[in-house]
């Protein structure tokens, strides 16, 4: 079963992370306010970017690094300008 990570544009031109194994699912209890409380603050506008990996400690590690970058190369990376 694939995993993913992902990266969701949210009100306040923030940029959340996070882990799903079904992203679209995810993204609704997000946008229903039932997601982070992350994101009942600053509410999700779109999916920017997702990364599929084969197992959930690879998503997890792979989640753990994105959200350890700062804005610039977050952008960097959703633009395909950065890999991790």
């Amino acid at each position: 079963m694939p995993h993913f990570v992902y990266m969701l544009e949210c009100a306040g031109n923030r940029i959340y992370t996070g882990y799903a194994t079904d992203v679209e699912k995810r993204y609704q209890k997000h946008c229903e306010g039932k997601g982070a409380h992350f994101t009942k603050v600053f509410p999700p506008q779109r999916i920017l970017k997702i990364f599929e990996t084969m197992t959930k400690s690879e998503a997890l590690s792979l989640e753990f690094k994105i959200k350890q970058l700062p804005k610039p190369k977050k952008e960097r990376l959703i633009l395909g300008q950065l890999e991790i």
